[in-house]
């Protein structure tokens, strides 16, 4: 399995749409790591608000400066999202630094770990020291992602009424 994390672009629009239609076909209304693209009607707003989002300059005031790729196999397809949040604000405090999401139809096949594994040489290499990452506590194979990349239980919490773990992974 070979993947790379690639950033969005134009060029990306329909296999994007496709990507997040999965998610939809598959009775999924949340994708994490996303920047909101589950919830944007127009793929020229979201990718225009990514490319703003990478920029201390030009962040949404109520974001963090964030980096989103897209996880492109062998055959250029789109198998999943990951985002990578350089600092934590109040809200992202119990959320973490990274957010991701595999394509319901490409699960299991290991490319949520090379995904996650890949980001975190990326977060080294721009001189963070840890990633912070939550994970709901039935999300078993999310758990293991995390555990089989470094990553440490740091504590527990509740959000919007579910119960999630906080994972560390040292850089």
């Amino acid at each position: 399995m070979i993947i790379n994390l690639v950033r969005p672009t134009e060029e990306l629009k329909e296999k994007a749409l496709n990507f997040r239609q999965d998610f939809f076909d598959n009775n999924e209304t949340v994708i994490d790591g996303s920047e909101m693209f589950d919830k944007t009607d127009r793929y020229e707003d979201w990718l225009k608000s990514v490319i703003a989002n990478t920029n201390l300059e030009t962040v949404n005031p109520n974001w963090v400066v964030t980096d989103t790729f897209f996880a492109v196999d062998e055959t250029n397809r789109i198998v999943g999202i990951i985002d990578l949040r350089h600092t934590l604000n109040d809200f992202l405090r119990d959320l973490g630094n990274c957010g991701y999401s595999v394509r319901p139809s490409d699960r299991r096949k290991g490319y949520a770990k090379e995904m996650l594994r890949q980001l975190l040489l990326i977060a080294k290499d721009k001189g963070m020291i840890e990633i912070q990452l939550s994970v709901k506590k039935d999300n078993e194979a999310s758990i293991k992602t995390i555990i089989r990349n470094g990553g440490h239980y740091e504590r527990s919490f509740e959000f919007e009424g579910e119960q999630a773990s906080i994972y560390k992974i040292i850089l």
